[in-house]
């Protein structure tokens, strides 16, 4: 029998709890049990395995990450909407670090298919750049552009890999203003807009690790 008031959610909001004060590979079955008070296998009423946990724990995250990204570009377009979105992903990665580890793993297809919070990655990400006048492939391109700069920038500051005394906000700042230069300057592909009918796959498919639906 499952333990009175242990459902599936509550254990997979401890498990991301967990992962953001020890970290997400420490984020184990034992681990949420003794956190939780019960025994191992209480939990596999819940979920099937270790994995289906952490793959669980990833599209919370995924959720709460464009939930947050989604506030903050709401009614903004262009540089505004950049900078926006920027700064709500890098909010989240340092101040989650665990749950954002999560949204890096590649996540079972048989959970993501039919995610809304997936599907609203895609549609906020590719709505923002669609706006600076891309099309595919294009679009996946520069979604990739985005995705490496943000991760990469963020895992180095949450690693303290910054040794220089510049401000790492300042240089924060002068990533996102390169990066809507970029997208204003894009050097589009022969045929930009003939292949429009795989934007949404392959967001989706990229998606898969949902840090930036790209």
């Amino acid at each position: 029998m499952p333990r009175a008031g242990l459902t599936t959610d509550r254990v997979v909001a401890e498990a991301a709890d967990l992962a953001d004060e020890t970290g997400f590979e420490a984020v184990t079955v034992s681990a949420l049990a003794r956190r939780l008070g019960v025994r191992d296998a209480s939990l596999y009423t819940h979920v099937r395995n270790l994995q289906d946990l952490r793959f669980r724990v990833a599209l919370l995250a995924g959720g709460e990450l464009i939930e947050e990204i989604a506030q903050a570009v709401a009614g903004r377009a262009g540089k505004e909407a950049l900078a926006a979105f920027a700064g709500a992903y890098r909010a989240y990665a340092l101040r989650h670090p665990g749950r954002y580890a999560a949204t890096q793993i590649r996540v079972d297809q048989a959970l993501v298919a039919d995610s809304p919070a997936l599907r609203r990655t895609a549609e906020i990400t590719y709505g923002m750049l669609r706006a600076y006048g891309l099309a595919e492939p294009d679009l996946t391109d520069a979604v990739r552009l985005l995705r490496a700069t943000f991760h990469g920038y963020c895992a180095l500051e949450a690693s303290g890999g910054f040794g220089a005394p510049r401000d790492v906000r300042a240089s924060w700042d002068k990533a996102v203003d390169a990066l809507h230069v970029a997208l204003e300057n894009w050097p589009r592909a022969e045929g930009a807009g003939e292949e429009d009918g795989d934007a949404d796959g392959d967001a989706d498919g990229d998606a898969e690790r949902q840090g930036t639906a790209g």
